[in-house]
């Protein structure tokens, strides 16, 4: 029986010695190598994959980014190679929303509305914007497989505005001297908070790396900083409900045969013409021109008069996901209004759960934890965070709308486009205008600014179309912005 204990004691004991702790590389390097066609062309290109350091400013390494960077083979001289560093939101999320659905080499295997299918896993994407620039995701701290390696580092390092903006400024610098892709244009791209990112590092890496950019891409973006209280975030909201009540049949018939691009254009401009003067007079509005708002209101957003007069004019986002299908059982999502959830209870004033989100983490998760390991190589037991947790987050003193404009301001070679779908109820499209609006209330720097409009939500790209002119605008805007041998000077 001893002699039993002993045996079982010392199993055990060669089992924990043999095991490892769950700890993230500060350095690691996967380099793998793929073929692909793009628009009918094949391309050969590599896939680097791993691990680089966050240093503090003594030069030990306190947390460490995952990425994944591509670049296309055959290129002898990358000094005019289009470089794109590719950043999503949250914040907290992962890069892996436009990694492995818009701008990267493979896809997910979704259908052509975005909808998830089975078997789970990735395919080639016909176009990946590889072709024309190199790209790299970077996953911020506790995003992905990214993490903090030292636990004595004060948090406020990293989750904040203005925290996140400056390490990450300092990790690009290392990640361009490191891959020697200083002489090469670069574009930094943003989805969601991912636009407050890139907006402020525009900026910061101007200041104080001395690096200067070609462009910034804002991919449905927030308000960056860009005040809108009052009438004017109230009446904004109202083309949004539009776009979302006409995908969902809810409009009058006069505006529901029309297309949604010139539906779009008479709800925008009652919005900024009559809405916004009507809500600005509160109380007292007299009560014919209230009738006659909720009136229009109602024509235009596919419900009723008497609800939004109920509302006082100001109906919020979360109502109307609830309100739009209430009578067909349905709500709508918020980040993608043409997916549908189903409550417990047909009363409320808001959805139960995000239905895009569901159906979103559906198909990615599996996705990007398959694609990893079995493409890219890279085996890890540390999870990947979809969302990681980084809250408290610090949004004081963000003045990242402004901090772009000066970029742009100092840097004549710096262009920016907006993408944004119209059926997006999180970050709606026409506060994306709005802020392209306020980003430069001179209006000078307005030449080199566009925007690009989607059938789709917030994460455009799901759509197969969309997909394909998306990637498109992104080439045309790369190609415009690249001034040649054209001296930066006004």
């Amino acid at each position: 029986m001893k002699q039993g204990i002993i045996f079982i004691f010392c199993l055990f004991s060669s089992f924990f010695a043999s095991a490892q702790d769950r700890m993230l590389e500060a350095e690691s390097t996967i380099i793998t190598k793929h073929k692909t066609t793009i628009k009918g062309q094949p391309v050969s290109y590599t896939a680097q994959c791993g691990t680089q350091p966050v240093w503090d400013e003594d030069g030990k390494a306190i947390a460490s980014l995952f990425y994944t960077y591509y670049t296309r083979d055959g290129i002898s001289d990358r000094s005019t190679r289009p470089l794109v560093i590719s950043f999503n939101g949250g914040p907290g999320s992962a890069s892996v929303w436009m990694h492995v659905a818009y701008t990267g080499p493979m896809i997910l295997n979704v259908d052509d509305e975005g909808y998830p299918v089975q078997p789970y896993g990735v395919k080639s994407n016909p176009h990946s914007i590889i072709d024309v620039a190199d790209i790299v995701f970077v996953n911020p701290v506790n995003t992905g497989y990214s993490r903090i390696l030292d636990k004595e580092v004060d948090r406020e390092t990293f989750f904040g505005v203005n925290a996140d903006i400056k390490y990450l400024a300092e990790w690009i610098n290392s990640f361009v001297s490191r891959n020697d892709r200083w002489t090469s244009p670069k574009y930094l791209i943003g989805e969601s908070y991912g636009t407050t990112r890139v907006s402020g590092l525009a900026l910061e890496l101007q200041n104080r790396q001395w690096m200067y950019l070609n462009g910034v891409i804002l991919v449905s973006p927030t308000d960056l900083g860009i005040d809108r209280e009052g009438p004017v975030k109230s009446a904004n909201r109202l083309p949004y409900f539009t776009a979302a009540a006409w995908y969902q049949k809810k409009l009058p018939e006069a505006l529901q045969q029309k297309d949604l691009d010139e539906v779009l254009a008479e709800s925008e401009e009652y919005a900024i013409n009559e809405l916004i003067p009507a809500i600005a007079m509160g109380g007292f509005l007299d009560d014919k021109k209230r009738s006659e708002v909720a009136s229009k209101m109602a024509y235009y957003s596919g419900i009723s008069e008497e609800v939004i007069l109920q509302h006082n004019l100001d109906v919020s986002t979360r109502f109307f996901w609830k309100e739009l299908r209430r009578d067909d059982g349905f709500t709508v999502g918020r980040l993608d209004s043409r997916y549908l959830g189903i409550d417990k209870m047909n009363a409320g004033d808001s959805p139960d759960y995000n239905s895009e989100l569901t159906s979103w983490l559906h198909s990615f998760t599996p996705a990007i934890n398959h694609y990893i390991k079995h493409y890219l190589e890279y085996d890890t037991d540390i999870k990947y965070n979809m969302f990681g947790p980084v809250r408290p987050w610090d949004r004081d003193n963000d003045n990242t709308g402004s901090n772009l404009r000066q970029a742009m301001a100092q840097n004549p070679y710096l262009n920016v486009m907006i993408q944004s779908g119209y059926f997006d109820g999180a970050t709606t499209y026409f506060d994306a205008k709005y802020t392209m609006w306020q980003l430069d209330p001179s209006g000078r720097l307005k030449d080199r600014m566009s925007f690009k409009g989607y059938r789709s939500g917030h994460m455009m790209y799901l759509r197969s179309e969309d997909l394909a002119s998306a990637n498109e605008h992104l080439r045309e805007f790369i190609s415009a912005s690249d001034p040649g041998k054209k001296a930066a000077k006004y």
